[in-house]
């Protein structure tokens, strides 16, 4: 494939790949995998930073956007309901230079987000997304200000297209859109087209595509199918921060190369030494090696997914609490397999909802958002 940048502000993003923001996953210790593995290049994003802990300089929101001297350029997600808490934070993070670039989160779907009307819920209150979205800008100055969001709620409360109008008159840099509505959650099929849509909306600034990127492969169909201008990567990397290289490879000719198809395949020895790496990361960076092994556990199903383990043996590793352990466990595996052909494809979260948890009356008016004060922030970050 043609070589492709993306421009995030002042920010040169090469290849145009980003990792999405996902909570109690993209820490500083996996997206330094990630970075390792795609040698330094595309757009690493810290897991979501409710605005209100930032301003209340909670510890572990703290501990959140800790970034390393590697991380350049720095990337913050911010989730937020309430415009004026909205606006403190991000003047904090300019005021103290905690980041070189800010993501707003308009795409989350879990009840506990959207049930005080944030996340995915949020575009439907188009006066209240402005007023959000003006704000953050406002106080960014010279940093750039992205969004990620949904569809919108359901198929009757479509809102991705005008929130896509309002974010280029308040001036953000960037958008990407999950090919989902809320209510489908992980479930279904991204609809494509839809980002298709939204570039042809928004031709003013790049639009980047989210939903189904399973592989190298699956990012560059979806580039040429859609013509977005670049793609953010979720679930198709868990277990597998290598599909990092593979994008490189796949979006610049001479990178790293894998496959035949130029993808990553690890034999099991390979995988296993991922996943160590990727616990003694978790333990430095919390600062207790109990607590990183324990982190860790979340990982174990989707590194070893589609080898032959053994369920005993998998869940002997989904109960580690020491590094020695689970290099004793890692040791017993028979670590010669090759790729299995049931590696590939859809991990994490699969499922849909019929339901989307709102607030009450949310649904009433599309313009009136009467009532939405910063009780309704969150207080705590990350997962």
């Amino acid at each position: 494939m043609t070589q492709t940048q993306l421009q995030i502000g002042p920010h040169t993003v090469q290849p145009p790949v980003v990792l999405a923001p996902m909570a109690g996953i993209t820490n500083a210790p996996f997206r330094t995998l990630c970075r390792e593995f795609s040698g330094g290049k595309g757009l690493f994003v810290s897991e979501m930073i409710t605005t209100r802990a930032l301003v209340e300089r909670d510890a572990k929101t703290m501990r959140l956007i800790h970034f390393d001297g590697t991380e350049k350029p720095r990337s913050i997600q911010l989730y937020g309901v309430d415009p004026v808490t909205v606006g403190k934070a991000v003047r904090m993070i300019v005021d103290e230079g905690l980041a070189d670039h800010i993501d707003l989160n308009f795409g989350c779907p879990v009840p506990k987000v959207t049930r005080k009307g944030g996340g995915s819920a949020l575009p439907y209150k188009r006066n209240l997304l402005r007023a959000i979205l003006r704000e953050a800008v406002t106080g960014a100055g010279a940093l750039p200000v992205t969004m990620k969001m949904r569809k919108g709620i359901d198929d009757d409360h479509i809102t991705y297209l005008d929130a896509g109008r309002i974010a280029v008159e308040e001036g953000v840099t960037a958008i990407a859109l999950h090919g989902r509505t809320a209510a489908q959650h992980y479930g279904g099929t991204a609809d494509w087209d839809a980002i298709a849509r939204l570039k042809e909306t928004v031709p003013e600034i790049p639009v980047l595509g989210n939903g189904d990127i399973w592989s190298a492969e699956d990012a560059v169909r979806m580039m040429s199918r859609t013509g977005c201008d670049g793609v953010v990567v979720g679930r198709g990397c868990l277990g597998r921060p290598w599909l990092f290289g593979d994008l490189v490879a796949a979006f610049e000719p001479g990178g790293a190369t894998g496959g035949a198809d130029g993808s990553a395949r690890p034999t099991l020895k390979e995988v296993a030494a991922v996943m160590r790496r990727h616990a003694e990361l978790l333990a430095e960076w919390l600062e207790n090696e109990e607590r990183g092994v324990i982190d860790f556990r979340k990982h174990v199903a989707w590194y070893t997914k589609g080898f032959s383990v053994g369920s005993e043996m998998r869940k002997r590793l989904a109960i580690t609490s020491s590094l020695a352990e689970l290099d004793e466990l890692l040791a017993g595996l028979d670590l010669d397999q090759e790729w299995p052909s049931g590696a590939d494809g859809p991990r994490g979260r699969t499922s849909g909802r019929n339901r989307v948890v709102l607030p009450d009356g949310w649904l009433a008016d599309p313009y009136d958002c009467a009532g939405v004060t910063a009780d309704a922030e969150l207080d705590t970050s990350g997962g």
